[in-house]
């Protein structure tokens, strides 16, 4: 989930961001500062209660961790301090396999799997910029999570270093997690229920 654009100056990096208020929440994509409030909907924060707790269960006593919003990932173009760094993100679910990446921070280099739960006012960036990043910097798997169209789209980074074509999952389908051998999510767990509503013809009721 990303926010609006808000602050002014051309770029900015990790450096920078660690001199704003503890209060605010921003994300960087290529130098460029991103609000991420307000606060997540109530759908949202389900969603993502949900998926945590899927992985959180299956990788309890495991090496992987998993992580949830907010919790800052650094992605460096190379070797560069964090001070300079331009592409710090905050994913609504990540997992992280090398416990070399990990420090008080939070993640320095690109998770294993990255989860974005989208927005109706940011999923562009979720879905274009965001998915690039992450493809660039070698995000294993990535997901976009739809709660208005109640789908999930699946990326899994190729031998060519791309993302080939998403496998498209509605919320009663069940998805393979391709990082690891036996973890399947259902779906149907994930999404909240949807009250089935009936609906007849008045005209059964109406006087002939």
């Amino acid at each position: 989930m990303v926010g609006s654009a808000r602050k002014r100056k051309q770029q900015f990096t990790y450096g920078d961001l660690c001199t704003w208020p503890e209060g605010e929440r921003w994300e960087l994509i290529d130098g460029i500062a991103y609000d991420m409030s307000p606060a997540p909907s109530k759908t949202h924060a389900d969603l993502s209660g949900e998926l945590f707790f899927a992985f959180m269960s299956y990788l309890r006593g495991k090496p992987c961790k998993v992580y949830a919003a907010p919790f800052d990932v650094r992605l460096p173009d190379g070797k560069e301090s964090d001070s300079v760094v331009k592409n710090v993100v905050q994913p609504d679910i990540l997992v992280v396999c090398d416990e070399k990446k990990l420090d008080e921070k939070g993640c320095r280099g690109a998770p294993d799997l990255i989860i974005e739960i989208l927005s109706p006012g940011t999923a562009s960036k979720d879905c274009i910029q965001k998915r690039n990043l992450y493809e660039q910097h070698g995000v294993k798997e990535f997901w976009t999570v739809d709660p208005t169209n109640r789908l999930v789209h699946v990326y899994i980074l190729g031998s060519d270093g791309q993302y080939g074509k998403p496998a498209v999952f509605t919320d009663c389908g069940m998805v393979t997690v391709s990082i690891f051998d036996d973890l399947k999510i259902n779906l149907r767990e994930v999404f909240p229920r949807q009250l089935k509503v009936v609906r007849e013809s008045p005209r059964k009721y109406l006087a002939e």
